[in-house]
């Protein structure tokens, strides 16, 4: 699904520093809703964002995330909000598509780096590596990929500007 032409480009949604942030490995919680409205969500175990910042990839283990995941395929919508455990900055990204896929080896790079990064944010609030890895336990055979170009994005940092898009950050 192309947006429309007057729409601004993927990568106007997040600027390179959001991309950055989003890249170093902050937590990650990923929701989405069922035909009902009924909210579904889940830590991520993973994410992974393209350097333009037009393209994200979360990480769910398809043994705790059933539900999100069962949504996910019906609805195609997906919320993710990222979020800096020792500044509670956070932002918040939309799609109204995904795309699902089995992890990869490819993918275990990804996950790692992920791991170090949330190691490093929890540890900064002093939570030990051990409960982070925990936290994020996984077998690569029972993660999912899921793929999406974000189509909103919004500062959820609380304060004044919670909730407002951030600048570019809305496609209709």
């Amino acid at each position: 699904m192309q947006p429309p032409a007057d729409s601004p480009t993927p990568a106007a949604l997040l600027r390179p520093e959001h991309a950055a942030w989003i890249a170093r490995g902050v937590s990650t919680i990923v929701a989405s809703r069922d035909a009902l409205h009924h909210p579904s969500l889940m830590r991520a175990v993973g994410a992974d964002i393209a350097g333009d910042g037009g393209r994200i990839t979360v990480y769910l283990n398809q043994l705790t995330a059933r539900q999100v995941l069962a949504d996910l395929e019906a609805t195609g919508q997906i919320a993710v909000v990222f979020s800096e455990p020792s500044t509670n900055r956070s932002l918040q990204v939309k799609a109204r598509r995904v795309e699902l896929r089995p992890a990869e080896a490819r993918d275990a790079a990804v996950l790692q780096r992920y791991l170090r990064g949330m190691e490093w944010q929890l540890g900064q609030i002093g939570f030990s590596p051990v409960h982070t890895r925990a936290m994020l336990a996984h077998r690569l055979d029972d993660v999912v990929a899921v793929g999406f170009t974000p189509e909103q994005a919004f500062d959820q940092t609380p304060g004044r500007q919670a909730g407002a898009p951030l600048a570019g950050g809305t496609r209709p």
